[in-house]
């Protein structure tokens, strides 16, 4: 049995948000691994792609991610943790893997700050092509897949602890 659920997906998918959610309605604790790692380079995510490149920035994040050694913890970790399967089989050991499937519409509608959020990618990857190149790595590594695309935040919280309560 598992005792953690991390959440993966795109950026804007709301793995922070219906993580918090889901905390509350588990009496979990919760980890958002972005500011993880900002807490530990004195950082934000976009200072570290803008002075060390995109690539420091996942390799951070997989260093961070293989210190994660919690229990009963909701997990949403960064667009890009799934650049590592290090880190992700790390993560699997005791957390079930949710994938938030948002199509790129959505996606689209919901990150006004591309150019600025932190995002590990390359200078010429556009959300287009990352969408593209991440969404395989997420049906990859899910244990579970949920459809947000018609699910408010309360409907969301409910599927994941639906879908996920056979794994914990």
């Amino acid at each position: 049995m598992k005792t953690n659920i991390t959440l993966i997906g795109m950026p804007g998918a709301g793995k922070s948000t219906i993580g918090i959610i889901l905390a509350k309605d588990l009496a979990y604790g919760f980890l958002d691994t972005d500011v993880l790692i900002q807490i530990s380079q004195q950082k934000t995510l976009q200072d570290i792609v803008n002075e060390s490149g995109y690539m420091v920035l996942r390799d951070i994040e997989e260093a961070e991610l293989l210190k994660v050694n919690l229990k009963r913890h909701i997990i949403a970790t960064g667009g890009s943790a799934v650049y590592s399967d290090a880190a992700m089989k790390h993560l699997a050991k005791e957390s079930v893997i949710v994938f938030l499937d948002l199509d790129l519409e959505q996606i689209r509608k919901r990150i006004h700050n591309f150019d600025t959020r932190g995002i590990a990618r390359s200078e010429n990857q556009t959300i287009e092509d990352l969408f593209e190149e991440r969404v395989t790595l997420y049906k990859k590594y899910a244990d579970v897949t949920i459809d947000c695309r018609e699910l408010d935040q309360d409907s969301l919280a409910f599927e994941i602890i639906n879908k996920t309560k056979a794994f914990l």
